[in-house]
């Protein structure tokens, strides 16, 4: 039955009996599919750096834009995917957003293919692979459901933490299949390599053949089988406090695809507030902060005024904006999985910004576009990052299911202020270097600890949120959460690409600590008090 009538995971037996097979079921199928969302809202990390590698005609902080379009699109589109379980069911949604996700990855890999691809048709194709960043908000939301209170902390762990396997795993395949005609004849004539790539095995050197249009069509062999997985293999929990009324498959996909619009209308609006002359012929360059809290207030507003149904149910579930915790765990979320989004989505390009040129002074001016020779190859190491930080995930649930959300967030936050400090110091000494590659090691090796803490306190804020929020709010408060905190995937290469352009990208990283440093605070105020309302949940 894809229709569950009953469920109530807390009940012992129930669980024994009949619960967990079904949840772990829809666990398994949702984690592979979450892993593709991810992959294919993030390759612009990957692809515009072998575009650079490649001569495509464009510059640098063009492609940190495509980045940052994908970024805030799929960050826009979580906030109407916070709603989707309850109104459309897990099943219906997880199937239709899966497939959703074969549009731009078949575009984009017809668009590689020609070199005179223009600039606005990338850009386009960003603003819709920011489809695989909204799939992570559904999908929280859908698995808090299935697994009790006392199991949510690895649960949702294990889904987040392997779905983000989704950057890894495609910094992984996308510059391994970019080696070779992997779909023959169909999948188009190679490119020449200007400047040298890489992979995780090794460099590539210029004049070698590349077949970058690889990067979207590698994502159909997994998204095909996976969307007949989630049809068939998936449940909607149909009782009153998930799932009461969803209606027919083609009415939820039709609630989901309207939806969906609006957040694509709210995001594509801001970024033409926002982006420069250059990028998009308005030229109004609207501060990015501002834009930010137009797009998402307009977002909340837009869906709520829909008639029917939909209004009725987010009525019920914008209840959530009522509680101050929703807005305290959106801060603190924001800080573990905004970073390790953002610091994903913009490692690849800063470190071949930064690493890949020599820094050299010409008649008194400080230049950053003589190619390094020696330099670091961005495609061998930048998927070791969100490797540690998803890999750990699930192991921050699981020590916060035993010591306490909040403690392991606090640790987790003082390690964060002194990495990202860390790394500042490098990057500055690096960018003012013409051997910058001296100091790639203490650099790297610094990001990697920030990873690394990115990802234990993700695991250990669902924990928190699970015991701070009732049953019916938590899904709902994951979903907003992860939405607000998915903006780092626009803010972070954002603001690196705008200190890259002012020759002061160490000013990034110190503007990070000074927020992990805010909400060290927050997180102590509010949650490790002796006589704060949630102490040490």
């Amino acid at each position: 039955m894809a229709d569950l009538k009953k469920w109530d995971v807390e009940d012992p037996k129930f669980w024994e009996s009949e619960g967990k097979k079904v949840a772990n079921r829809n666990l398994w199928i949702s984690i592979p599919s979450l892993l593709c969302g991810f992959a294919v809202w993030l390759y612009w990390g990957i692809i515009t750096v072998q575009m650079l590698n490649l001569g495509f005609p464009f510059e640098k902080s063009e492609l940190f834009t495509l980045m940052a379009i994908s970024g805030l699109t799929g960050a826009t589109l979580r906030i109407p995917s916070s709603f989707f379980i309850r109104l459309c069911g897990g099943r219906n949604t997880i199937f239709f957003t899966t497939a959703l996700l074969m549009i731009p990855a078949v575009g984009t890999g017809i668009a590689l293919q020609d070199k005179d691809t223009p600039l606005w048709m990338f850009q386009l194709l960003a603003l819709l692979s920011g489809l695989g960043g909204g799939n992570f908000a559904s999908s929280m939301s859908n698995i808090s459901f299935f697994f009790p209170k006392k199991q949510q902390g690895l649960a949702l762990g294990l889904n987040a933490g392997l779905g983000n396997f989704g950057v890894t795993s495609m910094q992984i395949l996308v510059p391994l299949f970019m080696t070779f005609g992997a779909f023959g004849a169909m999948g188009g004539d190679p490119m020449t390599l200007v400047s040298s790539s890489g992979t995780l095995i090794g460099k590539i050197e210029a004049g070698s053949e590349t077949w970058i249009q690889n990067a979207g069509f590698v994502w159909l062999l997994l998204l095909v089988p996976l969307a007949f997985a989630a049809w068939f293999g998936m449940n909607n929990i149909k009782t009153q406090e998930v799932s009461p009324d969803i209606g027919n498959p083609m009415s939820a996909f039709g609630k989901i695809t309207f939806m969906l619009l609006i957040g694509f209308i709210t995001a594509t609006a801001g970024l033409w507030l926002m982006l420069p002359q250059s990028a998009n012929g308005s030229g109004f360059g609207v501060p990015k902060e501002i834009v930010l809290v137009l797009v998402i207030t307009a977002t909340v507003f837009l869906l709520k005024a829909l008639p029917g149904q939909i209004r009725t149910s987010l009525n019920r579930q914008y209840k959530i904006f009522n509680n101050k915790h929703t807005w305290v765990m959106s801060v603190i979320y924001t800080m573990t999985f905004g970073s390790f989004i953002g610091f994903a989505a913009a490692f690849p390009l800063a470190i071949k910004v930064i690493f890949g040129y020599s820094h050299i002074m010409v008649d008194g001016v400080m230049t950053h576009d003589t190619i390094n020779t020696n330099g670091p190859s961005a495609l061998m190491y930048a998927w070791m990052g969100p490797f540690i930080g998803a890999l750990i995930r699930p192991v921050g649930g699981w020590i916060s299911d035993k010591v306490g959300g909040a403690l392991v967030t606090q640790i987790c936050s003082l390690i964060m202020v002194a990495s990202a400090l860390g790394v500042a110091y490098y990057m500055k000494a690096a960018y003012g270097s013409a051997s910058p590659e001296e100091f790639f090691i203490p650099f790297f090796i610094l990001f990697l600890i920030l990873f690394a803490a990115t990802g234990i306190g993700n695991g250990s804020t669902f924990r928190t949120i699970a015991m701070v929020f009732p049953k019916e709010q938590a899904g709902p408060v994951l979903g907003w959460t992860s939405a607000v905190a998915a903006y780092g995937a626009f803010y972070i290469p954002k603001v690196f690409g705008e200190q890259i352009q002012a020759t002061t990208p160490e000013y990034a990283l110190i503007g990070f600590a000074i927020f992990y440093a805010v909400c060290l605070f927050v997180n102590w105020w509010f949650y490790l008090r002796k006589n704060g309302e949630f102490y040490n949940p």
